[in-house]
């Protein structure tokens, strides 16, 4: 993860859900469906980040889900104001951040909040935004059958190989042209080896548009908050086909 992962704009409005705990982690609930619910792997500005939860709001009144979003940082977030100050993110000991919150540290509690969710309600969908797009797909892998009934990922960072090539549950991935984490090459590989998995797949091309855009485009920017609505209409309709529909 990179400078693009911090990058982007607040955007206005109020959460309307609550904090409770989900497994052993924080945990900001949304929504009151009984039987569908959705795994929310925040980005790089974690569980309390006022973008996550008003986009997590929306999804369970679009889905008819109850939403969860952890805390996978171990109660650390950064800073969101310093979006509007990009003098200062050389204050930030991003390298530091990330060991604290790698995948060998956070993979367990991931997964445990899943098992949670599915001993819970009978359809469980996983969104990972960032940080969270490798996690997803370690929820939809061979060796977790039945962990989670289908993913979705925006602009996925630290996705390696081996974990596009494990991915056996229905999966969309969100994918801005402009994009040091999720490269060219990491687009081509997916595209190549996901369709001959087995599994539906659908692949969301956003041309001219960078990194970080779904959780922290611009309202102000026509062309960029029309790609993050465009991205959210996208996962709604993905998450109510194969959480509703299937």
């Amino acid at each position: 993860m990179s400078e693009c992962c911090v990058r982007g704009s607040l955007w206005q409005g109020t959460p309307s859900g609550r904090e409770t705990t989900l497994s052993k982690n924080k945990s900001y609930r949304t929504g009151s469906n009984k039987d569908v619910t959705i795994l929310f792997i925040h980005d790089a500005y974690g569980w309390t980040f006022r973008n996550i939860r008003i986009l997590a709001d929306a999804y369970a009144k679009e889905v008819d889900a109850t939403v969860y979003v952890p805390d996978f940082f171990g109660g650390e977030v950064l800073p969101p104001e310093i979006l509007d100050d990009p003098s200062q993110w050389h204050t930030l000991d991003f390298p530091g951040f990330m060991a604290r919150n790698s995948k060998s540290v956070r993979e367990q509690e991931i997964l445990a909040c899943a098992q949670a969710l599915r001993s819970q309600y009978k359809r469980v969908g996983a969104a990972g935004f960032c940080f969270g797009g490798w996690a997803v797909f370690r929820l939809g892998a061979k060796e977790h059958a039945n962990l989670v009934n289908c993913i979705s990922t925006a602009h996925p960072s630290l996705l390696e190989k081996s974990e596009i090539e494990n991915v056996k549950v229905p999966v969309q991935i969100i994918a801005p042209e402009i994009d040091p984490q999720f490269t060219p090459g990491l687009k081509e590989l997916a595209n190549s080896i996901i369709p001959t998995l087995g599994v539906p797949y659908d692949y969301q091309y956003f041309p001219g548009i960078e990194h970080g855009f779904a959780t922290k485009g611009d309202e102000s920017k026509i062309a960029e908050y029309s790609a993050v609505k465009r991205a959210k209409g996208s996962m709604v309709a993905w998450f109510r086909l194969w959480l509703h529909e299937n």
